[in-house]
């Protein structure tokens, strides 16, 4: 464990902070962690496989709920 992180964890955000991200078929197709997250390199990317409204999919890293809504 890195002892200057684990000394101020409040500074840190985790990978895929968002436990469920909601999508839609224009954001197709998704992978995780997303583009947009704090630490983007916390994980090996992964493509989750939505292709019909209603689908889910959890990231095998780091467990995020990915659900296409339309």
């Amino acid at each position: 464990m890195n002892p200057n992180t684990a000394a101020h964890p409040e500074q840190y955000k985790r990978a895929s902070a968002a436990r469920e991200v909601a999508v839609h078929q224009s954001d197709l197709p998704v992978f995780c962690p997303r583009a947009d997250e704090t630490l983007w390199n916390a994980h090996p990317r992964v493509y989750i496989h939505l292709e019909n409204a209603g689908d889910q999919a959890r990231c095998i890293y780091c467990g995020t709920l990915y659900r296409l809504i339309d």
